[in-house]
């Protein structure tokens, strides 16, 4: 037996506890807040941070230009670790949400969310399981998905009219209350598409968006469309991107060995409707290598269609990262994002412009809609979110980051009732039952 065989085989038979699992999770903030010394001159970085604090971010609000690509690589990265700080200490187990949502917030945190922006939503999920006698641990991955309210409460601390005080605490209640009927209503509106879009707080969140804003337009607080979109770095950001994905991809066949593949066969089996968790049911190694495929998938499909690797391409890049523990996979994502494709060839804009482009990305919501009913079912759905996610913004203004979670909620509401009826029927006609 050669020493690079014996080496693969003890990695193979390793078992990692549970702060060694939330250990290798932090290891992914890191490797962007060491890229971003580099990416940015340090004494450039802590003024960035602080413009992140300072500007508005609703969409789209590309960190990149706002502060610097080191800035914003810090801001995500130390973000990512307090989320993962946040569920360790909570006692949580290493699962696919706790990957998913430390994704999100790194994700995110390139476009929308900040050091100073999320804390009052989570106040809220707090005081919420505190109303309701039950730990925050139950609640803790809603209130980390519903930060993505937290342009709001930005935005409320612009209201110029006002004594800073007032606007502080205005900020800071709008922030509790959003996170109060955050958990109640993203459980509520999960039974409207029976988790065939895999964002559901992001639905849940374009509900109390529409709602929030609608309110403040009501007294004259209107907000202005806002375009900050960084280009030029395509070279950079594919050099970090692919580094980590193939690392990723590398320790997954180390540490798997020979199994990982059976077990990333199995993953492209799963429909992926939401409640899936490839990290519980197939394991570490498996999961990792399909979050890995995935995120190389999804860089050079940026690329190929001409789009640019920023602060919002990422972020949608690491919630399909985030999402590929729970849901997502290469044959249910494909045919989603084929469909926003041919959509841009067929409607009134290029899919690289920056709002299609996202558009491309997030519309993997819907991926459980492919893997249940099919590829051209998929690629109907991403036809239809397009269109959806182009439109349904401008009902909030860019307040709610996951826009498309709210635009995949519709589709999905709209588009399975009806898929599920024409199977139901065709299955009737062939059993000779009444019509």
């Amino acid at each position: 037996m050669d020493g690079q065989t014996f080496f693969a085989r003890r990695l193979s038979s390793l078992t990692f506890s549970r702060r060694q699992k939330f250990g290798l999770l932090a290891l992914i903030p890191i490797y962007f807040i060491i890229a971003g010394f580099f990416l940015q001159p340090i004494d450039e970085i802590i003024p960035g941070l602080i413009v992140l604090l300072q500007e508005p971010d609703f969409l789209i609000t590309d960190y990149f230009l706002v502060g610097g690509i080191g800035a914003s690589f810090i801001n995500a990265g130390v973000l990512t670790l307090c989320s993962i700080g946040m569920i360790y200490a909570l006692g949580k187990e290493m699962d696919g949400h706790a990957v998913t949502s430390s994704c999100l917030m790194f994700g995110f945190s390139l476009f929308g969310k900040n050091l100073l922006n999320i804390w009052s939503i989570l106040l809220g999920v707090y005081l919420y399981s505190r109303y309701h006698k039950v730990h925050l641990s139950r609640y803790i991955y809603v209130g980390l998905y519903g930060t993505s309210l937290s342009p709001i409460i930005t935005q409320t601390m612009y209201i110029y009219e006002l004594p800073f005080g007032i606007r502080l605490l205005f900020s800071l209640l709008i922030g509790i209350v959003i996170g109060f009927v955050l958990p109640p209503l993203s459980t509520h509106v999960h039974y409207a598409h029976k988790g065939y879009s895999l964002y559901n707080v992001g639905f849940a969140a374009g509900i109390i968006a529409t709602v929030v804003v609608s309110v403040m337009k009501s007294f004259g607080l209107e907000t202005e469309s806002r375009l900050l979109w960084d280009t030029g770095h395509d070279a950079e950001m594919l050099f970090v991107l692919s580094g980590l994905f193939l690392i990723m991809a590398a320790g997954a066949r180390l540490v798997g060995g020979k199994e990982v593949i059976e077990g990333y066969k199995k993953i492209l089996k799963y429909p992926g409707i939401s409640g899936t968790d490839y990290l519980v049911d197939e394991g570490g190694p498996a999961t990792v290598f399909n979050m890995a495929v995935n995120g190389l998938f999804a860089t050079l499909l940026v690329l190929i269609v001409d789009g640019d690797l920023n602060g919002p391409t990422i972020g949608g890049i690491f919630t399909i990262v985030g999402f590929s523990t729970t849901g997502k996979h290469l044959r249910n994502i494909a045919p989603i994002m084929l469909g926003v494709v041919v959509a841009g060839i067929s409607k009134d804009w290029e899919v690289n412009e920056p709002s299609p482009m996202l558009a491309l990305l997030f519309s993997t919501t819907l991926a459980p809609v492919a893997g249940e009913f099919g590829i051209l079912v998929g690629m109907l759905a991403g036809f239809l979110h397009s269109s959806v996610a182009l439109n349904v913004g401008m009902v909030y203004g860019g307040m709610n980051l996951y826009n498309n979670g709210f635009a995949g909620g519709i589709v999905a509401i709209f588009m399975v009732p009806v898929i599920q009826s024409i199977m139901d029927r065709r299955a009737r006609a062939k059993s000779n039952l009444s019509l």
